[in-house]
């Protein structure tokens, strides 16, 4: 084909084409030119790319990307699996043995440890939808009454989150997150909406997870940490909780110990928190909390007094 053939068919201007055409032939592509007024440019017969010029790393990564159990749960596994199959074909032989190499070493496992995997029986369901951008009709189980709703969404896509499922649809206006897990019925509606062409799912889910985290954890208590009880907590109530404490943080006392502003969620959350730390803390504030840790302490030094005998 001509320059101008060719800068016609992709609707560009000649002078791209001739800048194209030196860089394929600097990045090595068997591209050349016949001059005379039959000419034109050429590939080198029998020539085939190896898959679009991937590269060795880049080979590896596609197989590192694969998520056979979320996939499957998707409802895409076959699609998933047949797709592999067809790159490993393409890939030259050399990239296609790196390849099997990487799936055979290297797993990914989504779900947290010691927690069972969600049931999600409507979960592809709730893709198909997704993907089509058709409206749907939810029953969803919540927290606080009443328990059981309906919701008509525009659903905008799915997040899977440590082993955990997330629609992210419009309800109105304005995008909500629902557990795909209480989800207790889904019916696809006729009726198909326009994606919001500025949505950025990725943007919105970090931004919402952010918040979910400051919300979730809407009271303050006051607490004293020993040098271990700092140390420990991000261990025991998470990176995001112990970033938060670290800035209100009293001066060491003579044994080290500093006064804390810990955010949790309820009492009865903090109190087994709490416990967790052991004698590396004492809850000074709210009082109420208080007294449900010495309780719980005054049980434990019945148990385990050194005047109480082990039972038979």
């Amino acid at each position: 084909m001509t320059a101008q053939e060719l800068a016609d068919e992709l609707e560009v201007s000649v002078r791209t084409v001739y800048r194209d055409i030196e860089s394929l032939s600097v990045a090595g592509v068997p591209v050349y030119a016949d001059r005379g007024p039959t000419g034109g440019y050429q590939l080198l017969d029998g020539y085939r790319t190896r898959l679009t010029g991937l590269t060795t790393d880049e080979a590896d990564s596609l197989f590192l990307a694969g998520m056979p159990g979320p996939a499957a749960e998707l409802g895409l596994g076959t699609v998933v699996a047949t797709a592999e199959l067809k790159m490993l074909a393409a890939l030259p032989p050399d990239l296609r043995a790196r390849a099997s190499r990487i799936r055979e070493r290297f797993h990914l496992d989504a779900p947290g440890w010691l927690r069972e995997a969600d049931e999600v029986p409507f979960l592809a369901e709730i893709a198909d939808s997704v993907w089509n951008e058709r409206m749907v009709e939810i029953r969803y189980r919540r927290w606080k009454t009443p328990r059981e709703v309906t919701r008509r969404l525009a659903p905008l896509g799915v997040v899977l989150k440590a082993g955990t499922w997330y629609l992210v649809g419009l309800a109105g206006d304005e995008p909500r997150t629902f557990r795909v897990s209480n989800v207790l019925g889904v019916q696809a509606l006729d009726e198909r909406f326009d994606r919001p062409a500025d949505f950025d799912l990725a943007a919105y889910w970090q931004e919402w997870a952010d918040q979910f985290e400051v919300r979730i954890r809407g009271e303050r208590t006051r607490v004293r940490l020993s040098p271990e009880g700092v140390r420990a907590l991000p261990y025991f109530m998470g990176r995001s909780v112990a970033d938060q404490v670290m800035p209100t943080l009293s001066e060491p006392d003579a044994d080290g110990w500093m006064e804390a502003v810990v955010p949790v969620e309820t009492l009865r959350h903090a109190h087994a928190e709490f416990l967790r730390l052991g004698a590396e803390v004492e809850v000074l504030e709210p009082a109420e909390l208080r007294e449900m840790v010495a309780s719980t302490v005054g049980r434990l030094t019945g148990f385990y007094g050194s005047r109480r005998t082990r039972p038979e």
